[in-house]
């Protein structure tokens, strides 16, 4: 399982939207189950969001069912770049700190091809 930005692995053929809003031509598969609440976004200090998305969203779920549900070669894709604050690397964290795996960034070198060209 790795994690990963529509822009980058938008086309990559085991993407999961993680997003509440995907986008609008979205036609891969949806898990809203690691997705924000609307009334969540608006949430501006990331401290408290990382403390109400772990206990609203996450608090609620069995990590090992989630992993199960996706597979272990999802791609978790939401919006933010690589290296901004994102949820999908708090939920990374999460399945990471119960599970024992690790769920890295999608690495794609700078000069392949995104999968979301073409």
């Amino acid at each position: 399982m790795t994690t990963s930005n529509f822009k980058r692995a938008w086309k990559h053929p085991k993407a999961v939207n993680i997003a509440r809003f995907p986008p609008r031509n979205w036609k891969g598969r949806h898990y809203f189950n690691l997705a924000p609440e609307p009334w969540m976004l608006k949430i501006k200090d990331m401290a408290v969001y990382d403390k109400v998305f772990k206990e609203k969203i996450l608090g609620r779920l069995d990590p090992k069912k989630v992993y199960e549900e996706l597979g272990e070669d999802a791609v978790l894709l939401c919006f933010e770049a690589p290296g901004e604050y994102c949820h999908r690397r708090v939920v990374a964290e999460w399945l990471e700190n119960n599970l024992g795996i690790q769920v890295p960034e999608l690495i794609i070198p700078e000069t392949a091809p995104l999968f979301g060209e073409g």
